[in-house]
């Protein structure tokens, strides 16, 4: 039974005492003086309201100029106008958040992952950090390993090491985790040298996966669920950029070999990778979705899909601590979701974005392939998400032999800062940083660097690279070889741009 893994915080948390109270609200003709809910006539708030795109016109420009006005009042309920106001929504609520908002994202589960058990829910989280946050309290005690890729979420990382959790990294590839390094490690784990009980808990972030882009292929995801089987594992499947899913790559030009969206709904969801929850027959997955890749960060709403046992425990949890995620992101999220967009145009919105990152993905690979020294970088295409992982081979770095490879990494992350970008570090994401520590340098250990195509626009993201790329020739002595650039010139190792003889 998955219950019997959860932490002792989880089982001896009740709820709240107060909301379990709020359900005699319902009963008829009930006046409540008991519950401590402000009335809404104190509320400053008469209605809410936020211009959105329409469906098919999702630019920036088109929502300017066109975009639809959409409103929430205070008072919509008891109108007949909607089933979600301003008075419900900015008033507290349960932990599993708003049953408006809830039915939405339980259909749109439903639609996409079609869960193969009958009692699986949905519950509302504050964004998925937090939702993760609340699963390792519900099953881990302190001491307890985590297992997880060897490079991953950073934050994941910081909150399992101050819940005094040791991380074990488990070796990946272009698809994410290798199955025989689970089942290795698994087989055999030692209580005694490890000095902690074998590991049950597995974290992991199938597609575009923070920081390495990796995605997992479905055979990849059937064999790992079948090792979950096996050593009887609990999966945390943390899937903020599963819609980031994209078209192949073409090297060869810049026009892609195929199309960057798909022509119909239909297709669009059939080329999505089946999520680990798709193929969970056992109830051991609990999927954490997000609004902040696909909607907006400050959102902050997510929601976690999991057995009803789990998730119960989750909404428990979630009512004595986080209480409920906030009412008005809620109103907004119902009111362009489900009113105005429905499904259909959700998945068109989605199909949007795969489109706009795969030009992204794009941009960043054809600079990388125009601006970096291939003879000491290399990189992994993504076929999902936000995110480059480079590998530096910093081996033929000339002070290799005297300087270790974290004052190596820091010494090219300060060079890159000097030209005018940034990358973040590859040991910012690793699992257990002793490893590096302890090579010292050691002759075949790797050096990483992340870069993102989300975060500025196509011509800063080349010049971005542009800059990294002199700074590695600096950095390796390869200032004089010249860099170059399809339009016509080249950039010399001084970074000008000089118009070819």
């Amino acid at each position: 039974m998955i219950t019997d893994r959860l932490s002792k915080e989880s089982l001896s948390r009740d709820g709240s005492t107060l909301k379990e109270a709020a359900r005699y609200l319902k009963n008829p003709g009930i006046i409540s003086i008991g519950g401590g809910l402000p009335t809404s006539e104190y509320f400053p708030f008469d209605e809410l309201s936020i211009k959105v795109p329409s469906i098919g016109h999702f630019s920036e420009q088109q929502t300017h100029e066109n975009g639809q006005v959409i409103t929430a009042g205070k008072h919509d309920l008891v109108d007949g106008s909607s089933l979600f106001d301003i008075t419900t929504a900015f008033n507290y609520g349960q932990g599993a958040g708003a049953p408006q908002l809830l039915r939405f994202v339980v259909e749109h589960t439903e639609l996409i992952h079609h869960p193969p058990y009958a009692d699986w829910h949905c519950t509302l989280s504050v964004g998925s950090t937090s939702a993760l946050d609340m699963a390792f309290r519900m099953f881990c005690e302190r001491g307890d390993y985590l297992m997880t890729e060897e490079y991953t979420f950073s934050s994941a990382l910081d909150a399992a090491r101050q819940m005094g959790l040791s991380l074990v990294g488990l070796d990946v590839d272009e698809q994410g985790i290798i199955p025989s390094s689970l089942d290795h490690l698994l087989s055999t784990w030692d209580a005694k040298v490890r000095g902690g009980r074998k590991p049950f808990l597995l974290y992991t972030v199938p597609s575009g996966q923070n920081p390495t882009g990796a995605t997992q292929s479905l055979r990849r995801r059937k064999d790992l669920y079948k090792l979950a089987q096996r050593h009887d594992l609990y999966i945390l499947e943390d899937e903020p950029y599963y819609f980031l899913q994209m078209a192949p790559y073409d090297h060869s030009s810049s026009a892609p070999s195929t199309p960057l969206q798909p022509s119909t709904r239909e297709s669009f969801l059939s080329s999505l990778v089946p999520s680990l929850l798709s193929l969970d027959i056992d109830g051991r997955v609990m999927r954490l979705d997000s609004f902040s890749k696909v909607i907006a960060p400050g959102t902050r709403i997510g929601w976690v899909t999991a057995s009803a046992q789990i998730a119960d425990r989750y909404a428990k949890h979630a009512d004595v601590s986080t209480q409920c995620p906030s009412g008005i992101s809620q109103l907004v999220l119902y009111k362009l979701l489900d009113e105005h967009w429905g499904h259909a145009g959700y998945l068109d919105w989605l199909m949007h974005l795969r489109t706009e990152y795969t030009r992204r993905r794009d941009c960043i690979l054809g600079a990388c392939d125009d601006f970096l020294p291939t003879d000491v970088i290399s990189w992994i295409v993504p076929a999902a998400g936000m995110f480059l992982w480079m590998r530096v081979d910093w081996e033929r770095h000339p002070r290799a032999e005297e300087m270790s490879i974290s004052e190596l990494e820091e010494r090219i992350f300060q060079a890159a800062v000097a030209k005018g970008t940034l990358v973040m570090k590859g040991s910012f994401f690793e699992a257990e940083p002793q490893k590096m520590d302890q090579s010292n340098g050691a002759k075949g250990q790797g050096m990483f660097f992340r870069a993102t195509y989300a975060a500025a626009p196509s011509d800063m993201i080349r010049e971005a690279v542009r800059r990294l790329g002199l700074a590695l020739r600096e950095e390796f002595a390869l200032a004089d070889q010249d860099v170059h650039v399809p339009n016509g010139s080249h950039v010399n190792g001084n970074g000008h741009g000089e118009p070819k003889a």
